[in-house]
């Protein structure tokens, strides 16, 4: 995809909200899992890849990323669910994050898997619809780790399990305009990546990318499902939150 596309589109060529007139996001944000003293329990060392899996730190790291990213950029998102929605998603989900770094903090979980779990937790428990959906989807993640290093196969299958949680309580289909029309190719590139013998890093960024373009394929769309679905052709020419928030998870895991 042209880079400038992505930005008048609302999202960088790397997956952000990005940076246009008329209320789409302004900017992607540049943080990244580093190896810094924040990016979690496993502290200095970098983000935690062994083998092409992702360790404990790795996946606090990611998380962290995907926090700072979001945070940067909640405003606007609440501001493209306000033009089709009711405007509290920015605001949702910036709380399931806040609730998710306490969580894990005083939890201090050993396997990436656990820190997927304490993901879903937060968002679980909270307010609008979107968060617990995304609470679900973190689930599947978090039940597919099952050791001490998630690794590509796992990150797949655990995609894949929680699309299908979200796209069966939700009833949505890509296309509907909701988080499944970046979910659903994310999974599908995550499952190619398997099938082709890539390294973890190499699966998340073809997801990232994957849930780019879906994310970007949004906005042109009548909303089918949601609140989105409520306002109907105003909702044409705004870019679906949710859809750009899985974008943006992907493009925060990238190394």
């Amino acid at each position: 995809m042209d880079t400038n596309e992505g930005r008048d589109q609302g999202v960088t060529s790397e997956a952000g909200p990005g940076a246009a007139a008329g209320g789409q996001p302004a900017h992607a944000g540049a943080a990244r899992p580093d190896a810094g003293p924040d990016a979690g329990p496993g502290g200095p060392g970098g983000p935690g890849r062994l083998g092409g899996g992702l360790d404990v730190a790795g996946a606090w790291a990611w998380v962290e990323a995907f926090h700072r990213r979001f945070s940067d950029d909640a405003a606007e998102l609440g501001e493209l669910d306000r033009r089709a929605g009711d405007g509290d998603f920015g605001t949702n989900i910036l709380a399931a994050l806040r609730r998710v770094r306490a969580r894990l903090e005083q939890a201090r979980p050993t396997t990436p898997g656990a820190v997927f779990l304490g993901v879903s937790h937060g968002f679980l428990n909270t307010g609008g619809t979107s968060g617990p959906l995304f609470g679900l989807w973190f689930r599947g993640i978090g039940r597919a780790a099952e050791g001490s290093v998630l690794t590509l196969a796992e990150l797949a299958a655990g995609v894949e399990a929680g699309t299908a949680t979200v796209q069966r309580l939700g009833k949505a289909r890509p296309g509907d305009k909701t988080m499944v029309d970046a979910m659903v190719p994310a999974a599908a590139a995550l499952a190619a990546a398997v099938a082709d013998g890539l390294d973890l890093p190499a699966g998340i960024a073809l997801a990232a990318e994957a849930a780019r373009d879906g994310a970007l394929a949004t906005e042109p769309l009548r909303a089918r499902r949601g609140r989105a679905s409520y306002v109907g052709d105003v909702a044409r020419g705004v870019l679906d939150p949710g859809a750009l928030t899985v974008a943006l998870f992907f493009d925060s895991g990238r190394g």
